[in-house]
């Protein structure tokens, strides 16, 4: 009777442990399985249909539910699992590095350039964007989803520091402006939802074009927009690859996104990256440094060298403007020429 109770007990005891092993593999799988999906759209150098655009602008943080699925496949002993979720782990650090190869410039430097790019949601955080301007004094400014009264404020208070504007007048998320100290030849810029001016500045005698970014984000059922505006973005920056650039904006992307990455592929480089800050998110700014993607851009020509990139902080808005300092090179074959 007691050996029959024993027996009992222990196949119990075994059903129940198996039990927990299989729900842990089940559980292990379903994190991978997601994860893999993703991963996966990266390695094929696609973004996918919803949700993977979306949840691609936050794949470093995929790191959590990988490690998380791995604890789960060593737990319920599930071997082929683990050696899954190592291999989506190494993926993951893999596509977590820059994308992209950069390289200083060779030519000598000739000007000493700040840009700063400000989403201020809807004009809403523009009050909060002229003290910033004030205080660090940049020579190009690019300002997103600035309504009339957001143009009308920096006007008032900025303008006379920032005698040449291109502009893009319109209520809401669809106004945009561009402030310079240089002096602006207008250009038609990208076409797109929202606006996007573009501009040829004078710097110190050397042309740079200059394109404010600003495409659809990648809501669900605007997957398509979102990529033909990023398209458009890339062809503006394959179309003259001779004269210095700053396409600078809100990209609604980040480097893990293939749409983004096409633009780099035309030999812009991220001024983030090259001043070190290259995963260092923008959006969105409640949940930033601690969560977040960097969506938020200033993307140069190989003319132009960073030295310093900074977020900063702004009230009412859900983006962290972004400061760099750059210097403008000439090319090397311009700088030895008689």
């Amino acid at each position: 009777m007691a050996a029959t109770q024993y027996e009992t007990d222990r196949t119990s005891g075994e059903g129940l442990r198996g039990g927990r092993a299989r729900a842990r593999a089940w559980c292990a799988g379903l994190l991978f399985a997601g994860v893999s999906v993703v991963v996966g759209c990266r390695l094929a150098d696609s973004d996918g249909v919803t949700p993977v655009p979306q949840l691609l602008a936050f794949l470093p943080w995929l790191l959590v539910p990988t490690g998380l699925g791995l604890a789960f496949a060593l737990l319920g002993r599930w071997w082929f699992g683990t050696v899954w979720g190592v291999v989506v782990l190494g993926l993951l650090a893999w596509f977590i590095e820059p994308y992209g190869r950069v390289a200083e410039p060779s030519g000598a430097p000739v000007a000493h350039v700040r840009v700063l790019t400000s989403n201020v949601e809807f004009g809403r955080a523009a009050p909060a964007l002229v003290p910033v301007i004030r205080r660090e004094r940049p020579d190009i400014v690019f300002v997103e989803e600035c309504d009339y009264a957001c143009q009308d404020l920096l006007r008032q208070n900025v303008g006379g520091d920032y005698p040449y504007r291109r502009a893009v007048a319109a209520a809401g998320s669809k106004g945009s402006i561009i402030l310079s100290r240089y002096a602006l030849k207008g250009t038609d810029g990208v076409r797109g939802q929202m606006g996007m001016p573009g501009a040829l500045a004078d710097v110190r005698g050397h042309p740079v074009r200059l394109q404010l970014a600003h495409p659809k984000p990648p809501l669900p059922g605007q997957v398509a927009l979102w990529h033909r505006e990023l398209g458009r973005l890339r062809a503006f920056a394959a179309a003259d690859r001779t004269t210095p650039t700053v396409l600078a904006g809100d990209f609604n992307a980040s480097q893990d996104h293939a749409g983004f990455r096409r633009i780099l592929d035309t030999g812009l480089r991220d001024a983030a990256r090259l001043a070190g800050s290259d995963r260092t998110p923008s959006w969105p700014a409640r949940t930033t440094p601690t969560l977040g993607a960097q969506i938020d851009h200033v993307l140069v020509s190989d003319e132009f060298s960073a030295a310093h990139a900074r977020f900063l902080r702004l009230a009412d808005t859900d983006h962290r403007a972004l400061l760099v300092d750059l210097t403008l090179h000439v090319r090397q074959a311009a700088a030895t020429r008689p």
